[in-house]
Parts: structure tokens; C-alpha cells; sequence
């Protein structure tokens, strides 16, 4: 019997997990909780394979050795990004390595125009006046997404079905990728340069990977180039914007609302409940007393859909490798 040991495992994720096995009644998986350290390595010793979501906490040296030496050679991330991964580290112990690079792209897509309506129709602010039983609807009045123009940046499968939904609510749609797709290209979507994107977009939307070249782009050139009131929506990665620079846009009216998801400093403050404790971060403190902001703790993926796509195609992974194959989420070393 093949034996998988998943750490970091979830609620959520151990309810989609049961249908999987009910179709590989000759797979055991065992969980935990718990992400893999050196101290819970050994949870995993005589398993065949080793899965993990664990995009917070990069494997050393010291622990990829403890794999090795429990005669495991298979790693399946849960996750899509692979900015945490030590690539050398994996190549010089020779693991077989794999990630879910194309689980549902329309969780991320859906979460960030939703997020891109709530903006342009004030409903923070809305639902604030609510909360205090005003039900005084003037002076918040919105704007029609129909009416706005989106500029997407990168054109990779969420940013895809981003302009699909924008083109839904009948949003003029512009985008500026590196990489053209070719049915874009022939709607004739793309523009030339950032300057012409941030010139002409109501609202911007992110979707580009956390790079050098990406490093920071939205900063305080680049919201000098947008159009006043524009509305900015970042779920893809935190370092992509200057938070100090989006602040400074917010304070000035230059910005008239933005939505993250990601937040490069959210490691050790997301995924923690802070209720009744001082909140360390006075940026992000900020950030959320601000009518015209919405942060939401990286959970744009988090649907039922994506949960079984994460679970079930790592495991799928992890039994072709064991098998001999080279399954197509494989991570190039």
C-alpha cells in the first residue's frame, strides 16, 4: 500500500480529501496539522511521500536531508507559487518535486472583481453607515463597472478570466503583459507599455508573478501616471506593491480605493487571529480602518473548488512519480 504523510492540512481540506480516497482504496494518507520542521520530520518516516502546503516556511538544508535519509524522494506542494522553493536544495538531494500551478484560476478572478465592484460602488462605506443603522444613502454613490476601463497586468490564466468577467459587466478591458495570448492579441486588447495602461485605467488589477523586474511597480511613479480616483486591486503577490507609496495615493485622493489580498509583510501577521490583541503592523492597522480599503488575509483562492484541485492534483502527482511518470504539475529543477 502506497503510504502519503500531508502536513499543514486543513479543516477544509481533509473533507475533500475523502472522496480521493474512495477512489484509491490502495492510498493511506495521514495528517497533521502542523507544517514540516525539523522537529515534525520524523512524523513521516515510513511513508513513500511527503505533501505540503507550506508557501510560509521554505525547507532548509537540515530538513530535506531528514527526508532523504527516511528513504522519501517525493515532495507535492499544495500550491501554486513556487517563490519559496529551494530549488537547488531539491535538485542536490534529487527529489521529485511538484506544485498545482493551474488550480482554479476563477476563484482568484471572481475574488478580485468582486472585490473591483465593492470598490467603484463605495459598499465598504455603505455597509459601515449600515452597521450604524444610517440608512442615509447620499452622498455614497458609486460607479458602473460597465462605464470604467480595466487595465489587467499580466494575461496568464487568472488574469485571463479576470478580463472575462470585467467583459461580463460590459467594462472596457486593456492589458499589458511580456507574454501575448493570442485570442487577446486578436481582440486587440493589449497596449504597448505600463505608462499607456496607467494613463487610461479606472481601476487596476495585478497579476503578475513576484519577480525583480516586478519588484515594487506600483509605486510612487506609477500612481503619479494613473488616472485620478483610480481603483487598485493587488491578489497576486505582496511585493508587487510599494504599501507606503498606495498610502500616500489613498491620503492625497489619488487613489480612490484599493483591495489586497497579499501583503508583503504578511508573513507571521496573516493566518493568525489577532481579536483582542494589539495588531503589530500600523501600516496594516491602517490600511483596515480605511473606509475606502478592503484587505482580505490571502483567501482570494479559497474555495471548495480550489481545495479539492490542490488536494487531489498533488496526490495525482505524487503516484505518477512513484509510478515512474512525470506528471505535468512537475517543477522543472
Amino acid at each position: 500500500m502506497t503510504k502519503i504523510f500531508a502536513y499543514g492540512f486543513r479543516a477544509d481540506e481533509e473533507i475533500v480529501l475523502v472522496p480521493w480516497l474512495e477512489k484509491h482504496p490502495d492510498v493511506k494518507v495521514d495528517t497533521t496539522n502542523q507544517l514540516l520542521t525539523l522537529e515534525t520530520v520524523g512524523l513521516a518516516e515510513g511513508y513513500d511521500i511527503i505533501n505540503l502546503l507550506q508557501v510560509d516556511l521554505p525547507l532548509d538544508e537540515a530538513v530535506l536531508i531528514k527526508i532523504r535519509d527516511c528513504g522519501i524522494k517525493t515532495i507535492n506542494y499544495r500550491s501554486a507559487g513556487m517563490d519559496d522553493l529551494p530549488f537547488e536544495l531539491l535538485k542536490k538531494y534529487n527529489f521529485n518535486v511538484s506544485t498545482v500551478p493551474n488550480y482554479s484560476p476563477n476563484a482568484i478572478a471572481e475574488h478580485t472583481m468582486i472585490q473591483m465592484a465593492r470598490l467603484f460602488r463605495h459598499m465598504k462605506q455603505m455597509d459601515i453607515k449600515v452597521y450604524k443603522y444610517n440608512f442615509k444613502f447620499v452622498p455614497t454613490i458609486g460607479r458602473e463597472v460597465r462605464k470604467q476601463t480595466i487595465g489587467v497586468i499580466g494575461t496568464g490564466k487568472i488574469g485571463r478570466e479576470v478580463i472575462k468577467i470585467a467583459q461580463g459587466f460590459g467594462a472596457k478591458v486593456i492589458a499589458y503583459s511580456p507574454r501575448h495570448d493570442a485570442d487577446l492579441e486578436a481582440q486587440g486588447i493589449y497596449v504597448d507599455t505600463l505608462d499607456e495602461l496607467y494613463a487610461q485605467a479606472d481601476g487596476i488589477t495585478l497579476h503578475a508573478p513576484a519577480i525583480p523586474e516586478t519588484y515594487h511597480m506600483i509605486d510612487d511613479a506609477a500612481i503619479a501616471k494613473m488616472k485620478d480616483q483610480v481603483v487598485i486591486i493587488n491578489t497576486a503577490r505582496g511585493p508587487l506593491v510599494d504599501i507606503d507609496a498606495v498610502v500616500a495615493g489613498l491620503d492625497s485622493g489619488k487613489i480612490d480605493g484599493f483591495s489586497l489580498d497579499v501583503y508583503e509583510k504578511e508573513l507571521g501577521l496573516f493566518k493568525i487571529d489577532w481579536e483582542g490583541k494589539d495588531l503589530p503592523d500600523a501600516t496594516m492597522n491602517d490600511l483596515i480602518t480605511r473606509e475606502n480599503v478592503i484587505v482580505s488575509p490571502h483567501t482570494s483562492f479559497y474555495t471548495w473548488t480550489a481545495a479539492e484541485e490542490m488536494v487531489w492534483q498533488s496526490l495525482d502527482a505524487g503516484l505518477t512519480f512513484l509510478a515512474g511518470g512525470v506528471p505535468e504539475q512537475a517543477v522543472k529543477l
